[in-house]
Parts: C-alpha cells; sequence; structure tokens
C-alpha cells in the first residue's frame, strides 16, 4: 500500500471545499443580473414618455373654464341717456315723446345715483326750439315720477346739419361685463407652435353671451341680494286651513267649458 504525499492531498481537500462556495457566488451573482434586466426593462418605456414629452402633447380630460369667471359681470356706475328729439310746435311734445320722457323718469326715480340732467344742443340750426321744449319736459319728467331739481346744460354740436336731440342723463347702477368682448390674445390654433393645442375654449368664448345677459337685466342689484318676499294672501291661507280641518281638499277647483268654435261665428 503506497502512501499520497500529504502536501497533494491538502491541496485537493482545499480545492473541494472551495467549490461549493464559489458556485454560490456565481448564482447569486447571475439572480442580481437577472434582477437588473428586468428591471432596466421596466424602466424603458417611462424613459421613453419622459424623452418624448418635450415635442408632444398627451390629450387628456381638460375641465371646461366657465365663462362667467373669466367674464364676470361686475355693477358699475354709467350715464343712462335718453335722446329727445323736439317735433311739433314750440314749445310742445308730441305724445311719443311725452310717454318716453315719463318712463325715464320712472326708472330714473328707482336707480339714479344723481338727479336728471337736461342737455340742450349748442351749434344747430334749430337751438331755440329744444330752448322752447325745456318747460314741456320738466312737466313730462314730473308726470313720471321726477323728484327734485333738474340740471339744464349743453353740449356742443360739430355738425350743424345732423338733427341735434335734446339729451336727458343721469348716473345710475348697472351691470356691465367687466372684460372688453371680441379681444383674441391668442391663436385658436397656431401653425409654428403648439400654441393654442390645450383643447381649452378660447378667451372670448362666452363674453358676447353674458354681455347680452346684463343687457337684459331691469335691476342689476337683483344680481347681487334678492328682493323681499311680500306678504302672503291671508285670506287664501285661511281658506286653505278651514277646508283642511273640514277634511276636504285645499286645492282650488278650476272648471273647464268647452265652446264649440264652429258655432261662434253664428
Amino acid at each position: 500500500m503506497t502512501e499520497r504525499p500529504p502536501g497533494r492531498s491538502a491541496t485537493r481537500i482545499e480545492e473541494s471545499l472551495l467549490m461549493p462556495k464559489m458556485s454560490a457566488i456565481s448564482s447569486s451573482k447571475s439572480a442580481a443580473g437577472l434582477a437588473r434586466a428586468g428591471l432596466l426593462a421596466l424602466m424603458l418605456p417611462v424613459a421613453g414618455c419622459v424623452t418624448s414629452g418635450s415635442d408632444r402633447i398627451v390629450a387628456t380630460s381638460v375641465t371646461p373654464e366657465d365663462p362667467r369667471l373669466r367674464h364676470p359681470i361686475a355693477l358699475v356706475e354709467a350715464p343712462s341717456s335718453l335722446d329727445v328729439f323736439v317735433a311739433g310746435p314750440p314749445g310742445q311734445l308730441d305724445i311719443r315723446t311725452a310717454d318716453q320722457i315719463r318712463e325715464f323718469a320712472a326708472v330714473a326715480r328707482q336707480t339714479e345715483l344723481t338727479p336728471i340732467a337736461v342737455l340742450l344742443p349748442r351749434g344747430s340750426r334749430h337751438d331755440w326750439l329744444a330752448r322752447a321744449a325745456v318747460p314741456a319736459i320738466r312737466r313730462a319728467l314730473v308726470e313720471g315720477g321726477a323728484r327734485g331739481y333738474v340740471n339744464v346744460g349743453t353740449y356742443p354740436v360739430f355738425d350743424p346739419a345732423l338733427a341735434a336731440p335734446v339729451r336727458l342723463t343721469f348716473e345710475a347702477v348697472k351691470a356691465k361685463v367687466a372684460t372688453q368682448c371680441g379681444q383674441w390674445p391668442r391663436d385658436l390654433a397656431s401653425g409654428s407652435s403648439i400654441d393654442g393645442w390645450e383643447n381649452r375654449p378660447y378667451w372670448n368664448y362666452g363674453c358676447a353671451a353674458q354681455s347680452n345677459f346684463a343687457a337684459q337685466v331691469a335691476d342689476p342689484r337683483d344680481l347681487v341680494e334678492p328682493r323681499p318676499e311680500t306678504p302672503s294672501d291671508v285670506e287664501m291661507r285661511m281658506r286653505a286651513i278651514g277646508n283642511v280641518r273640514k277634511g276636504t281638499d285645499p286645492g282650488t277647483t278650476w272648471t273647464i267649458r268647452n265652446s264649440n268654435l264652429g258655432a261662434a261665428g253664428g
């Protein structure tokens, strides 16, 4: 039986002991490499979106902008005027003109902030007719409900050939859009840039509708606060309560009678 050299056997024993460790380290490195590769694969689409987001716009749902916020209605102090073209005998007003002045005085009594001013033309061909109509205008204003004094003044006429009216005016509270309509600060769709591609309403959208609504308001104060409630009808309320106590229907009974339209002409 031959003996093996001790050095050689010790070397083989050390190699056999180190082999499992080296295989475990290599397997762990390969697993970490696969994990990194998978992470990079997941990050590639995100990186593509980030790099291409600078030259394109992603279409998403956009909340419409409210025109009432972009073009709000404000209460302002503005002049309210009526142009009266004097017609008829000197010192008199025709029926139509007198009715217009009465209606103007009724509106002024409810909304005026300053007294009514009567401005006569100066420099026209018929200035004397306007001066002669001042007493009749005063009477029509009083009949319409105007109170207090009336200021009388003049305004220049630059073209004597044109008809120059007597101008009645007073300061009042009016509803008016705070912005000016018809402005286009941005292009709807620019061809040289991406300006205006956000799928949002253009700036002038809704301005005309707001202006029409403000012009139709009879009393601008209604936009700020409601009017006081009127007293209830006591007679109708007691009638309804009495019917409920008697067990009958408190509603109103309407009687409908059909007529023969063919016999209406005889």
